[in-house]
Protein backbone atom coordinates (compact mmCIF):
# COMPACT_ATOMS: atom_id res chain seq x y z
CA UNK A 1 0.00 0.00 0.00
CA UNK A 2 1.24 3.53 -0.77
CA UNK A 3 1.79 5.92 2.16
CA UNK A 4 -0.88 8.42 3.20
CA UNK A 5 0.09 12.06 3.59
CA UNK A 6 -0.74 13.78 6.87
CA UNK A 7 -1.79 16.86 4.89
CA UNK A 8 -0.40 20.23 3.91
CA UNK A 9 3.30 20.97 4.39
CA UNK A 10 3.48 24.48 2.90
CA UNK A 11 1.98 26.71 0.21
CA UNK A 12 4.24 28.72 -2.10
CA UNK A 13 3.03 31.80 -3.97
CA UNK A 14 4.45 34.64 -6.07
CA UNK A 15 4.52 38.14 -4.60
CA UNK A 16 5.49 41.51 -5.99
CA UNK A 17 7.39 43.92 -3.76
CA UNK A 18 9.34 41.93 -1.12
CA UNK A 19 9.12 44.64 1.56
CA UNK A 20 5.36 44.94 1.23
CA UNK A 21 4.99 41.17 1.25
CA UNK A 22 7.00 40.65 4.44
CA UNK A 23 5.38 43.54 6.29
CA UNK A 24 1.89 42.23 5.55
CA UNK A 25 2.53 38.66 6.71
CA UNK A 26 4.46 39.74 9.82
CA UNK A 27 2.94 43.09 10.85
CA UNK A 28 -0.66 42.41 9.83
CA UNK A 29 -1.08 38.63 10.06
CA UNK A 30 1.40 38.22 12.90
CA UNK A 31 3.34 35.31 11.41
CA UNK A 32 7.01 34.85 12.12
CA UNK A 33 9.50 35.63 9.34
CA UNK A 34 11.08 32.19 9.56
CA UNK A 35 13.56 32.22 6.71
CA UNK A 36 15.06 34.74 4.30
CA UNK A 37 16.82 32.90 1.49
CA UNK A 38 16.71 32.64 -2.31
CA UNK A 39 14.83 30.54 -4.82
CA UNK A 40 17.18 27.63 -5.54
CA UNK A 41 15.97 27.57 -9.14
CA UNK A 42 16.34 31.35 -9.59
CA UNK A 43 19.08 32.53 -7.24
CA UNK A 44 18.48 36.24 -7.89
CA UNK A 45 14.95 36.00 -6.47
CA UNK A 46 14.23 35.93 -2.74
CA UNK A 47 12.41 33.04 -1.11
CA UNK A 48 10.59 34.07 2.07
CA UNK A 49 9.00 31.72 4.61
CA UNK A 50 6.36 32.81 7.17
CA UNK A 51 5.02 30.45 9.84
CA UNK A 52 4.63 29.81 13.54
CA UNK A 53 7.37 30.28 16.16
CA UNK A 54 9.24 27.19 14.97
CA UNK A 55 8.37 27.19 11.29
CA UNK A 56 6.48 23.93 11.83
CA UNK A 57 5.47 22.08 8.64
CA UNK A 58 1.81 22.82 8.07
CA UNK A 59 2.10 26.48 9.11
CA UNK A 60 4.39 27.96 6.45
CA UNK A 61 3.30 30.11 3.55
CA UNK A 62 6.27 30.94 1.34
CA UNK A 63 6.86 33.46 -1.43
CA UNK A 64 9.01 34.20 -4.43
CA UNK A 65 8.84 38.04 -4.54
CA UNK A 66 9.33 38.95 -8.20
CA UNK A 67 9.47 42.69 -7.54
CA UNK A 68 7.27 45.50 -8.79
CA UNK A 69 8.21 44.79 -12.40
CA UNK A 70 7.30 41.10 -12.25
CA UNK A 71 4.70 39.69 -14.62
CA UNK A 72 1.19 39.77 -13.20
CA UNK A 73 -0.55 36.44 -12.88
CA UNK A 74 -4.12 35.58 -13.76
CA UNK A 75 -6.23 33.34 -11.57
CA UNK A 76 -7.98 30.50 -13.36
CA UNK A 77 -8.23 26.77 -13.91
CA UNK A 78 -5.36 24.75 -12.45
CA UNK A 79 -4.61 27.11 -9.58
CA UNK A 80 -5.17 27.45 -5.85
CA UNK A 81 -8.31 29.49 -5.15
CA UNK A 82 -8.07 30.02 -1.37
CA UNK A 83 -5.50 29.21 1.33
CA UNK A 84 -7.26 28.89 4.69
CA UNK A 85 -5.84 29.11 8.22
CA UNK A 86 -7.27 27.91 11.51
CA UNK A 87 -8.28 30.49 14.13
CA UNK A 88 -10.11 29.86 17.41
CA UNK A 89 -13.86 30.60 17.17
CA UNK A 90 -13.59 33.38 19.74
CA UNK A 91 -10.94 35.14 17.59
CA UNK A 92 -13.03 35.86 14.52
CA UNK A 93 -14.27 39.27 15.68
CA UNK A 94 -10.71 40.23 16.58
CA UNK A 95 -9.56 39.37 13.05
CA UNK A 96 -12.40 41.20 11.33
CA UNK A 97 -11.55 44.32 13.34
CA UNK A 98 -7.82 43.93 12.77
CA UNK A 99 -8.11 43.46 9.03
CA UNK A 100 -10.64 46.24 8.51
CA UNK A 101 -8.54 48.63 10.61
CA UNK A 102 -5.73 47.95 8.14
CA UNK A 103 -8.04 48.85 5.22
CA UNK A 104 -8.38 45.23 4.12
CA UNK A 105 -11.77 44.33 2.68
CA UNK A 106 -13.26 41.29 4.41
CA UNK A 107 -15.83 38.96 2.83
CA UNK A 108 -18.12 37.23 5.32
CA UNK A 109 -18.53 35.81 7.82
CA UNK A 110 -20.04 32.94 5.81
CA UNK A 111 -20.87 29.37 6.77
CA UNK A 112 -19.02 26.64 4.89
CA UNK A 113 -19.16 22.97 5.85
CA UNK A 114 -20.45 23.90 9.30
CA UNK A 115 -17.65 26.36 10.04
CA UNK A 116 -17.61 30.16 10.03
CA UNK A 117 -15.16 31.59 7.49
CA UNK A 118 -13.97 35.03 6.43
CA UNK A 119 -11.98 35.76 3.26
CA UNK A 120 -9.66 38.59 2.23
CA UNK A 121 -6.83 39.28 -0.21
CA UNK A 122 -3.18 39.98 0.54
CA UNK A 123 -1.55 43.05 -1.11
CA UNK A 124 -0.84 41.09 -4.30
CA UNK A 125 -4.37 39.68 -4.62
CA UNK A 126 -3.79 36.19 -3.21
CA UNK A 127 -6.99 35.09 -1.47
CA UNK A 128 -6.67 33.92 2.12
CA UNK A 129 -9.32 32.76 4.58
CA UNK A 130 -9.67 32.18 8.30
CA UNK A 131 -11.83 29.29 9.49
CA UNK A 132 -13.16 29.47 13.02
CA UNK A 133 -13.16 25.86 14.09
CA UNK A 134 -13.70 24.05 17.37
CA UNK A 135 -10.92 21.71 16.23
CA UNK A 136 -8.32 24.49 16.03
CA UNK A 137 -4.88 23.13 17.03
CA UNK A 138 -2.90 24.77 19.84
CA UNK A 139 0.11 25.49 17.64
CA UNK A 140 3.38 27.16 18.65
CA UNK A 141 2.67 30.85 19.29
CA UNK A 142 5.38 33.37 18.48
CA UNK A 143 5.81 35.60 21.53
CA UNK A 144 7.04 38.79 19.74
CA UNK A 145 4.12 38.68 17.30
CA UNK A 146 1.99 41.84 17.10
CA UNK A 147 -1.01 39.49 17.35
CA UNK A 148 -1.78 38.21 20.87
CA UNK A 149 -0.99 34.52 21.34
CA UNK A 150 -4.64 33.58 21.85
CA UNK A 151 -5.59 35.03 18.44
CA UNK A 152 -2.60 33.94 16.33
CA UNK A 153 -3.09 31.88 13.17
CA UNK A 154 -2.78 28.18 14.05
CA UNK A 155 -1.52 26.73 10.79
CA UNK A 156 -3.31 25.57 7.67
CA UNK A 157 -6.90 24.46 7.74
CA UNK A 158 -7.18 23.73 4.01
CA UNK A 159 -6.58 24.79 0.44
CA UNK A 160 -9.18 24.98 -2.30
CA UNK A 161 -8.18 24.18 -5.86
CA UNK A 162 -9.95 25.50 -8.97
CA UNK A 163 -10.28 22.83 -11.69
CA UNK A 164 -12.41 22.42 -14.79
CA UNK A 165 -13.43 18.87 -13.79
CA UNK A 166 -13.53 17.43 -10.30
CA UNK A 167 -12.94 13.76 -11.08
CA UNK A 168 -9.35 13.72 -12.47
CA UNK A 169 -7.96 15.78 -9.56
CA UNK A 170 -10.10 13.87 -7.06
CA UNK A 171 -8.61 10.63 -8.38
CA UNK A 172 -5.08 11.87 -7.65
CA UNK A 173 -6.12 12.92 -4.15
CA UNK A 174 -7.89 9.66 -3.30
CA UNK A 175 -5.95 7.01 -5.22
CA UNK A 176 -2.66 8.86 -5.24
CA UNK A 177 -2.33 10.70 -1.92
CA UNK A 178 -4.67 8.82 0.39
CA UNK A 179 -7.46 11.38 0.72
CA UNK A 180 -11.10 10.43 1.20
CA UNK A 181 -14.18 12.20 -0.14
CA UNK A 182 -16.09 13.73 2.76
CA UNK A 183 -18.97 15.84 1.47
CA UNK A 184 -20.04 18.47 -1.08
CA UNK A 185 -21.75 21.81 -0.57
CA UNK A 186 -22.58 24.67 -2.96
CA UNK A 187 -20.19 23.38 -5.60
CA UNK A 188 -17.33 22.77 -3.15
CA UNK A 189 -16.14 19.15 -2.88
CA UNK A 190 -14.30 18.36 0.35
CA UNK A 191 -11.57 15.73 0.67
CA UNK A 192 -9.71 14.89 3.85
CA UNK A 193 -6.50 12.95 4.35
CA UNK A 194 -7.13 9.55 5.91
CA UNK A 195 -4.38 10.44 8.40
CA UNK A 196 -6.54 13.33 9.67
CA UNK A 197 -5.28 16.16 11.84
CA UNK A 198 -4.60 19.86 11.07
CA UNK A 199 -4.17 20.85 7.44
CA UNK A 200 -5.72 17.62 6.17
CA UNK A 201 -8.44 19.20 3.99
CA UNK A 202 -8.38 19.89 0.25
CA UNK A 203 -11.47 21.38 -1.37
CA UNK A 204 -12.07 21.13 -5.12
CA UNK A 205 -14.13 23.81 -6.86
CA UNK A 206 -15.18 23.64 -10.51
CA UNK A 207 -14.43 26.73 -12.56
CA UNK A 208 -15.20 27.78 -16.10
CA UNK A 209 -12.35 30.27 -16.14
CA UNK A 210 -9.55 29.71 -18.68
CA UNK A 211 -6.30 28.15 -17.55
CA UNK A 212 -4.59 30.42 -15.02
CA UNK A 213 -1.38 32.24 -15.80
CA UNK A 214 1.46 32.00 -13.31
CA UNK A 215 2.74 35.34 -12.05
CA UNK A 216 2.50 37.87 -9.24
CA UNK A 217 -0.61 37.30 -7.17
CA UNK A 218 -0.96 33.57 -7.82
CA UNK A 219 -0.04 30.41 -5.91
CA UNK A 220 2.89 28.54 -7.44
CA UNK A 221 2.40 25.14 -5.78
CA UNK A 222 0.90 23.23 -2.87
CA UNK A 223 3.13 20.91 -0.82
CA UNK A 224 2.09 17.83 1.15
CA UNK A 225 3.86 16.09 4.04
CA UNK A 226 6.14 13.09 3.77
CA UNK A 227 7.94 11.65 6.79
CA UNK A 228 11.29 11.11 5.04
CA UNK A 229 13.01 10.30 1.75
CA UNK A 230 12.25 6.58 2.08
CA UNK A 231 8.56 7.46 2.05
CA UNK A 232 9.15 9.84 -0.87
CA UNK A 233 10.58 6.96 -2.90
CA UNK A 234 7.36 5.06 -2.25
CA UNK A 235 5.41 8.10 -3.46
CA UNK A 236 7.56 8.35 -6.60
CA UNK A 237 6.98 4.73 -7.52
CA UNK A 238 3.27 4.80 -6.74
CA UNK A 239 2.53 8.08 -8.55
CA UNK A 240 4.67 7.15 -11.54
CA UNK A 241 2.76 3.87 -11.82
CA UNK A 242 -0.39 5.98 -12.10
CA UNK A 243 1.04 7.78 -15.13
CA UNK A 244 2.18 10.98 -13.41
CA UNK A 245 5.55 12.52 -14.23
CA UNK A 246 7.36 12.83 -10.90
CA UNK A 247 10.74 14.52 -10.42
CA UNK A 248 13.72 12.99 -8.70
CA UNK A 249 14.19 13.94 -5.04
CA UNK A 250 15.53 17.52 -4.86
CA UNK A 251 17.41 18.91 -1.86
CA UNK A 252 15.74 22.14 -0.70
CA UNK A 253 18.07 22.50 2.32
CA UNK A 254 15.26 22.59 4.91
CA UNK A 255 13.46 19.59 3.44
CA UNK A 256 13.70 17.32 0.40
CA UNK A 257 11.04 17.44 -2.29
CA UNK A 258 9.48 15.74 -5.27
CA UNK A 259 7.11 17.50 -7.69
CA UNK A 260 4.39 16.55 -10.16
CA UNK A 261 1.50 18.29 -11.89
CA UNK A 262 -1.91 16.74 -11.38
CA UNK A 263 -4.33 16.47 -14.36
CA UNK A 264 -6.23 19.61 -13.39
CA UNK A 265 -3.04 21.65 -13.76
CA UNK A 266 -2.07 22.29 -10.13
CA UNK A 267 1.61 21.77 -9.28
CA UNK A 268 1.98 19.46 -6.27
CA UNK A 269 5.04 18.93 -4.11
CA UNK A 270 5.66 16.26 -1.47
CA UNK A 271 8.17 17.50 1.11
CA UNK A 272 9.90 15.81 4.04
CA UNK A 273 9.30 16.93 7.62
CA UNK A 274 12.96 17.75 8.20
CA UNK A 275 15.67 18.67 8.74
CA UNK A 276 13.94 22.03 9.36
CA UNK A 277 14.92 25.68 9.57
CA UNK A 278 17.46 25.42 12.40
CA UNK A 279 20.04 23.63 10.23
CA UNK A 280 21.67 26.99 9.44
CA UNK A 281 20.34 29.35 12.16
CA UNK A 282 19.54 29.11 15.84
CA UNK A 283 15.82 29.29 16.60
CA UNK A 284 16.11 32.83 17.99
CA UNK A 285 17.93 33.96 14.81
CA UNK A 286 15.38 32.65 12.30
CA UNK A 287 14.63 35.13 9.53
CA UNK A 288 17.01 37.83 10.75
CA UNK A 289 19.42 37.73 7.80
CA UNK A 290 19.86 36.31 4.32
CA UNK A 291 21.02 32.70 4.39
CA UNK A 292 22.19 30.76 1.36
CA UNK A 293 22.65 27.04 0.78
CA UNK A 294 26.28 26.02 0.90
CA UNK A 295 26.40 25.51 -2.87
CA UNK A 296 25.66 29.23 -3.37
CA UNK A 297 27.83 30.74 -0.60
CA UNK A 298 30.73 31.45 -2.96
CA UNK A 299 28.34 33.61 -5.03
CA UNK A 300 26.98 35.58 -2.05
CA UNK A 301 28.43 38.96 -3.07
CA UNK A 302 26.98 38.82 -6.57
CA UNK A 303 23.63 37.46 -5.36
CA UNK A 304 23.25 40.19 -2.73
CA UNK A 305 24.11 42.87 -5.29
CA UNK A 306 21.32 41.72 -7.60
CA UNK A 307 18.57 41.21 -5.03
CA UNK A 308 16.14 44.09 -4.37
CA UNK A 309 16.82 46.15 -1.27
CA UNK A 310 15.04 44.67 1.72
CA UNK A 311 14.90 45.17 5.47
CA UNK A 312 13.41 42.55 7.78
CA UNK A 313 10.15 43.93 9.19
CA UNK A 314 10.35 45.28 12.71
CA UNK A 315 7.79 43.87 15.10
CA UNK A 316 5.54 46.31 16.92
CA UNK A 317 3.29 45.00 19.70
CA UNK A 318 -0.47 45.28 19.36
CA UNK A 319 -1.38 48.56 21.15
CA UNK A 320 -4.58 46.93 22.49
CA UNK A 321 -2.60 44.28 24.39
CA UNK A 322 -1.66 45.26 27.94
Amino acid sequence: MPPTTAGLHHVTAIAGNPQRNAEFYVDTLGLRFVKQTVNHDDKYTYHFYFGDAEGTPGTNITFFPWGDQGRSGRFGEGQTKVTTYFVPPESLDYWIDRLESNDIEVTGPIERFGETVIEFDDPDGITLALAASAGTPNGHPWDPSPVPAEHQLRGFHSVSLAVSEIEPTADVLTEGLGYEFETAEDGWHRYRSAAGGPGSIVDLVETNRPRGQMGTGTVHHVAYKSQDTAEQEQWREHLSDRGLHVTEIIDRKYFKSIYFREPGGVLFEIATMGPGFTVDQNEDELGTELVLPEWLENERKEIESRLPSFKSPSVEPDPDVQ
